[in-house]
């Protein structure tokens, strides 16, 4: 038994190392002229490659729900167990993210490399697939430079249209298609957000911790979490996790609340008794939030001139501040490009894939992985996680039909 991956990411490795170990010839076929690329990109190039508390509420897509199959069989303590086996020391820190203990995401490519060895899997590189045929109980694969390759099942782990630098170029959504497969909208997430500058050109590389509130037509986004300043908006993971809904928006909105941990009415009783600490508005915030956020915050609050000394707010103007840190809102004109998205939102709709196997309902011994299919994570080891289980799933459950053939 012949199985082909198509794609060398996190889901074609573990999906070509699972059907290895039960037995199957596998090669795996990569556009690029290695594999891992993206592995070796992620969590700043650190890999957090799972989260120990992910569950349904992580996921997003037309049909979340999609991924219960796979948590009732290979999920975190799983890829823990897994990435042990391998030799890989881990370590958990906060939120649930789970790193290689070296802090270097070659540890993870490695590891895997190793194994992809041990088992002897063929990995062909620089290899771009054109088109997939069945052609009676074989699969023929075309490259776009001519060549052929022949297999008894394909998985197809190609990936989404995310930062096509390190490999994934949306090919494998016209492959899945001409299986007559259905593609939902595909949209960058994971992704810095472009808003109005005006007010915020001067806050450039600060860094906060804030609630973000993203509202886009009749939906609502909230994530609590490091926002970063930019020249064209805002970053951070808590603005990666809100994207999704604007990318496709410009009627959205981002608010941020600077203090979270502190109530409207213990803020304004904070603020009241600041008004007689300091000399001018310039210096009002010093001590409390970054100097310049707060300068900023006093031009969106029109508490102004910065001349004046603290003593002469109002008590009108202590609640514009108030409403201020609690609510700094800017309009959203859009998101940064696929280079800059870490996942593609939307893809193959999971209508037609078995969840129990990863394989296609249209085309027998067709299967589909990770990113391709319409489920996407948020940020913080989500992502990674589902493509070592869509993986895991595709590459036992095509060597299993081998066994009962």
């Amino acid at each position: 038994m012949e199985i082909a991956v198509i794609g060398g990411g996190a889901s074609g490795i573990l999906a070509a190392i699972t059907a290895a170990r039960n037995g199957a010839k596998v090669t795996i076929y990569e556009r690029c002229d290695r594999i891992g690329r993206k592995i070796l990109a992620t969590g700043n190039g650190r890999c957090n490659y799972t989260n120990v508390n992910a569950g349904v509420g992580n996921y997003h897509g037309k049909n979340p729900e999609f991924i219960n199959d796979a948590i009732n069989n290979f999920w975190t303590i799983e890829t823990n167990s897994f990435f042990a086996e391998l030799g890989m020391l881990t370590k958990v820190e906060e939120n649930g993210k789970a790193f290689p203990y070296s802090l270097q995401a070659s540890a993870v490519l490695d590891v895997l490399r190793y194994e992809l060895e041990r088992l002897c899997v063929n990995i062909v590189t620089e290899f771009e697939v054109e088109n997939i045929i069945k052609e009676k109980n074989r699969f023929s694969i075309k490259s776009y430079s001519g060549m052929k390759a022949y297999a008894d099942k394909v998985i197809l782990s190609t990936g989404g249209k995310a930062s096509p630098s390190l490999g994934s170029n949306g090919s494998g959504y016209q492959i899945a298609q001409s299986f007559g497969h259905k593609l939902s909208k595909l949209y960058p997430s994971l992704v810095q957000i472009k808003t109005e500058t005006d007010l915020i050109k001067s806050l450039k590389g600060i860094k906060l911790d804030a609630n973000v509130l993203l509202e886009a037509k009749n939906k609502k986004s909230i994530y609590f979490g490091e926002v970063l300043f930019t020249d064209y908006g805002l970053s951070g993971p808590a603005i990666f996790n809100v994207s999704r809904l604007c990318a496709d928006n410009i009627d959205a909105s981002v608010t941020l609340d600077i203090l979270p941990e502190i109530d409207n009415e213990e803020l304004y009783e904070i603020l009241k008794s600041r008004r007689t600490e300091y000399r001018n508005l310039e210096t009002f915030f010093v001590g409390m939030i970054n100097k310049k956020v707060g300068m900023v915050i006093m031009k969106y609050a029109k508490v102004l001139p910065f001349s004046r000394t603290s003593d002469t707010i109002s008590d009108d103007e202590i609640k514009r501040l108030c409403d201020a840190l609690k609510g700094f809102k800017l309009k959203v004109t859009g998101t940064m490009s696929w280079n800059n998205a870490q996942v593609t939102a939307g893809g193959i709709l999971t209508d037609d894939i078995n969840s129990l196997t990863m394989e296609s309902r249209l085309c027998e011994g067709l299967y589909l992985t990770g990113e391709i299919l319409d489920i996407d994570g948020d940020c913080g080891g989500y992502n990674l996680q589902w493509a070592w289980s869509s993986g895991y799933i595709a590459g036992l459950n095509a060597s299993k039909e081998r066994e009962n053939a």
